[in-house]
């Protein structure tokens, strides 16, 4: 394949076995990749717009958060929405993804229902397991902004969030704020992250 899919920070490298899921094999740059995979999370986003009568019960499920992955990615990648099966340079163990993502659906739907937290914390602290796991190969920062979007959206009913403003999947400023804001949450401070969200 002729693309160069060299990552930067905060990115994640694909093995060849994953390469070789690209199913648009016209491509020759990682520019004109990204620009099918904005097209293909752009239809998705509108789907969820479509969609905004989901209830916490029908969201906070494996197949529902697998879904969304193959609509943001499925033109694109032939493994959009299954759960990788190699280790990444970050996340969990690739044995134990399908019990931290039962665990982590479990825990929220568990803050929801004793509201634990405030409405935009529980959405942020949800993204930030989700992408801590880094269950699928490759676009799980997308995949967890946009899952908490819907899930503060159309399961607590508040606006979605703003994310600093930005395309975060190119190399900036904000997205070096964004990182930080991840790194502050793992270390359990979670204000940084939450301030982000809301930024415009």
């Amino acid at each position: 394949m002729g693309i160069d899919l060299a990552h930067s920070a905060g990115q994640t490298p694909l093995d060849e076995d994953e390469k070789d899921g690209l199913l648009i094999k016209a491509l020759s740059t990682k520019a004109e990749l990204d620009e099918f995979e904005q097209r293909n999370i752009e239809d998705a986003v509108e789907w969820s717009l479509q969609h905004r009568g989901l209830k916490v019960e029908q969201i906070l499920t494996e197949k529902f958060l697998r879904n969304l992955h193959r609509r943001m990615f499925g033109e694109v990648w032939r493994w959009a929405g299954q759960f990788r099966a190699t280790n990444k340079n970050l996340g969990v163990d690739k044995t134990c993804i399908v019990s931290e993502i039962h665990k982590l659906l479990a825990d929220c739907r568990y803050w929801i229902d004793q509201a634990v937290f405030p409405k935009d914390e529980i959405a942020v602290r949800f993204k930030h397991r989700l992408v801590s796991a880094h269950p699928f190969v490759n676009g799980n920062g997308r995949h967890s902004r946009l899952m908490a979007d819907i899930l503060i959206s159309s399961g607590l009913g508040l606006p979605v969030f703003n994310w600093g403003g930005a395309v975060l999947n190119a190399r900036s400023k904000i997205r070096e704020q964004y990182l930080q804001a991840l790194r502050a949450a793992d270390s359990r401070d979670y204000a940084p992250l939450l301030s982000f969200a809301r930024q415009k």
